[in-house]
């Protein structure tokens, strides 16, 4: 008993440890703001303060977002400032036209290392429009050090076309390469407008990136796409991980002030980097 209760601490210690050392990862496409959009009642001006509530309710350490447009990101900027600060550009200029693949991320617990923007393309350096894509499609690339344990990883946050399958497909083949310049861990998310059973997605493995939705033990089946409630659902939001240990996956449907904060919902997962 005596002993029980000497061992106690140390194992209280170790938990809490070990909690200290995880992160919490987030994608979410927050749809588009504009007339071309027409989403009446699910316009962003209606969702927007339950969005930037959302992600302070749930402070992630980092936020992979896609289909950002300049005044969403003003927006979001100004909510979220207080614990966020961002990166990424718009595609069709590399600088602030056309849609963000931007990531926010915790200051008080990530230090940022570099970053950079890529098209998925031929010419990935050059804004461009890749193979049969109907859009400019990027890949924001990130490497982060974790101010708690002094350990790095990269977060590429993309969002794959939604027209061209041929685009998917070259896109994911791209996308592995520039994974493997990038040594240690390294988490892979965003929008992939595709199934996870698509054999698209067959490479990653090649390349040591497992779906975090498969491997981790705590995870849900849960479609990710909601079309605001007007289409057939579907499960198309995905996170790929390399030398990281997935605790938990989850899809966040749940009610943040209304009917649908966007018409996909965030993913979150919960890891520790592992060196």
């Amino acid at each position: 008993m005596k002993r029980f209760l000497l061992l106690l601490p140390l194992a209280v210690l170790t938990l809490c440890s070990c909690q200290e050392q995880s992160l919490s990862i987030m994608s979410f496409n927050v749809r588009y703001n504009g007339i071309w959009a027409n989403d009446g009642d699910n316009d962003w001006a209606h969702r927007r303060a339950a969005v930037a509530s959302m992600i302070l309710q749930e402070m992630p350490d980092a936020i992979g977002m896609q289909e950002v447009l300049p005044d969403q990101m003003a927006y979001l900027d100004s909510a979220l400032g207080n614990h966020y600060w961002r990166i990424g550009v718009g595609r069709d200029d590399g600088d602030t036209s056309g849609e963000s693949m931007c990531i926010y991320y915790n200051y008080d617990r990530l230090k940022l290392i570099g970053w950079h923007t890529y098209w998925l393309s031929e010419t990935p350096d050059s804004v461009s429009y890749g193979w049969d894509a109907a859009c400019r499609r990027t890949v924001t690339t990130a490497t982060f050090e974790d101010t708690r344990t002094g350990h790095s990883f990269t977060y590429l946050n993309t969002h794959l076309d939604h027209m061209g399958s041929e685009a998917r497909k070259q896109s994911v083949l791209l996308l592995c390469q520039m994974a493997n310049k990038y040594e240690g861990p390294l988490i892979l998310g965003g929008d992939m407008n595709s199934d996870i059973e698509d054999s698209i997605f067959l490479p990653l493995a090649q390349y040591h990136l497992l779906s975090a939705r498969d491997i981790a033990p705590v995870s849900d089946t849960a479609y990710t796409y909601n079309a605001f409630g007007n289409h057939s659902p579907a499960r198309i939001d995905h996170f790929f991980v390399r030398n990281c240990q997935v605790r938990h996956f989850r899809t966040l449907n749940g009610n943040y002030g209304v009917p649908y904060i966007s018409d996909h919902y965030p993913i979150e997962m919960e890891l520790v980097i592992q060196h």
